[in-house]
């Protein structure tokens, strides 16, 4: 479905990504879990075309941006419009008519008020109810549940698991690794700019364990708290 091959991303003389090779097919929730910096967030941002890059990335569906949505960590949205407002721009650009937002509030959110009264999860939660309307075929979830009360982070989880059940494609990021190993059938691991290993449900074991390794021991006695 998505192919991307020798993907590279330079910021200046920083090179980010390191010559990336994935592919993706429909039904699977993809997840990535890496250190801040690793190069998570710019892999997204360049498979959705927010970023120039070197490499290719190719979907079978045609163009890629008629399909995708794109949930950032931050979405942003302008303060002086109003939730229904958004979310009836959202559906506008898929040319969706005659859509009952009101009846797919599923996050109960105060749709009649400006965006500039919602705090950081409200506004995660509106830009997700945006990309869901337009009924997409893949969906990036950057940091879905970062900022989310928990609640809204259990209507996440069952919404991702029933786009898989509607063979829909989701790539998904979390520093929760608890989070993705829950609900993920693989997870690459990303680090300094390379996809260090992909797991597969019977071996995330193994990555938690290479995740809290000595490493992560090492700089915490470095703080010298006795």
């Amino acid at each position: 479905m998505i192919e991307i091959k020798n993907l590279k991303k330079s910021f200046g003389e920083n090179l980010i990504l390191k010559g990336v090779n994935l592919s993706f097919s429909e039904g699977n929730i993809i997840g990535f879990v890496g250190s801040n910096g690793s190069g998570k967030t710019t892999l997204f941002n360049c498979i959705s075309g927010l970023e120039k890059h070197e490499g290719t990335i190719t979907y079978s569906g045609g163009k890629l941006k008629n399909d995708l949505g794109f949930l950032q960590t931050e979405p942003y949205i302008l303060n002086k419009i109003t939730g229904n407002e958004y979310l009836q721009l959202f559906c506008n650009s898929r040319n969706l008519d005659n859509t009952d937002v009101d009846s797919q509030n599923v996050f109960d959110l105060p749709l009649n008020k400006f965006v500039e009264t919602y705090s950081t999860g409200m506004r995660k939660k509106l830009t997700l109810t945006g990309i869901l309307l337009q009924k997409n075929k893949v969906y990036i979830l950057d940091e879905p549940f970062n900022g989310v009360d928990m609640n809204g982070n259990l209507i996440i989880r069952e919404i991702i698991f029933k786009l898989k059940e509607l063979n829909r494609l989701v790539l998904v990021s979390s520093h929760i690794f608890s989070t993705l190993t829950d609900i993920c059938d693989l997870i690459y691991h990303v680090n300094n700019g390379e996809i260090i290993k992909g797991y597969t449900k019977m071996n995330f074991i193994e990555l938690e364990s290479e995740m809290s390794s000595s490493s992560v021991i090492n700089s915490v006695s470095k703080l010298n708290l006795l």
